[in-house]
């Protein structure tokens, strides 16, 4: 059976189970989610080196504060998930510097790392945001986002999260040590271990599954998306792609610029586009 076929037939899946925009997978490990979107290039407010304010594991940081409008969905029924960024004042921020073609990301993350959303909600009027998400299991789940507010000198890169209860029963999941990983249609291969430090490189081999090369596409204006998360702290990181991916006997290899700050073992997502379905594959690795 062909890639694109399988691809396919995955992404009707996820389309029958009720998934709109980001659709959410019956197994988050797994995933083709719907045609990716073209965009321009992306950058962080201050510059390579420049690290956010917050780290994603508080609902405030840089006087800036995340407060959530409602409850999560229940597991298996896609709803919206509404929230305001509020300024030192208390006022809803409604201005953004777009970055990687989006005023804002969203993720929806459980808190042992076994399910993960990224998201582009849409903001009305008034500031609040609202983006459709469907979880696969009940747990403990974060809302992080991450945004350069648009009229705020001061303000700089910001990430901050909050963490919210979806009922039901649920058991939490270790995080495998993993550095390589597919979705049945897209591999990637991680190094056994990363540096810490300010200005350190990443490389990341993409095939497909079976070993062949595959055509990547570009996403968010980049060609790979890739968030990460410290297993224990939970603390938040992104990082970028240098240019286009380099061919090797293995698959293509793509660069990213990162700046760890602790040590241990992060839980990545990195989102790829191939034969234009947008892939999710989820891999850890050691930083030391």
């Amino acid at each position: 059976m062909s890639r694109r076929l399988v691809a396919g037939l995955v992404l009707a899946s996820a389309v029958l189970a009720g998934c709109s925009d980001d659709p959410a997978p019956a197994d988050s490990d797994r995933v083709v989610l719907s045609p990716a979107e073209e965009g321009e290039g992306h950058t962080h407010s201050g510059g390579e080196g420049a690290l956010p304010i917050g780290d994603g594991t508080t609902p405030q940081a840089g006087g800036y504060r995340l407060e959530l409008v409602g409850d999560l969905p229940g597991p298996g029924r896609p709803g919206d998930v509404s929230f305001r960024v509020l300024d030192r004042a208390g006022r809803a921020v409604t201005t953004y510097t777009p970055e990687q073609t989006k005023e804002l990301h969203m993720y929806v993350v459980r808190s042992d790392l076994a399910e993960f959303r990224h998201l582009h909600p849409t903001m009305a009027e008034d500031g609040t945001w609202t983006g459709r998400v469907a979880l696969a299991t009940p747990g403990s789940y974060r809302v992080v986002v991450e945004f350069t507010p648009g009229d705020d000198p001061e303000g700089g890169h910001v990430v901050l999260g909050a963490t919210q209860l979806v009922p039901g029963e649920w058991a939490p999941v270790a995080v495998a040590d993993a550095p390589t990983a597919d979705d049945g249609i897209v591999r990637v291969t991680a190094p056994d271990r990363l540096a810490a430090g300010p200005d350190e490189r990443m490389v990341l081999t993409v095939s497909g599954a079976d070993g062949e090369r595959v055509a990547l596409g570009s996403y968010l204006g980049t060609f790979a998306h890739l968030t990460g998360f410290h297993a224990e702290s939970g603390r938040f990181v992104h990082v970028h792609p240098y240019g286009a991916a380099e061919p090797t006997e293995d698959g293509d290899e793509l660069t990213f610029h990162t700046e760890f700050r602790d040590p241990g073992l992060y839980r990545f997502f990195l989102q790829v586009r191939v034969d234009g379905f947008l892939h999710q594959v989820p891999f850890t690795a050691t930083v030391s």
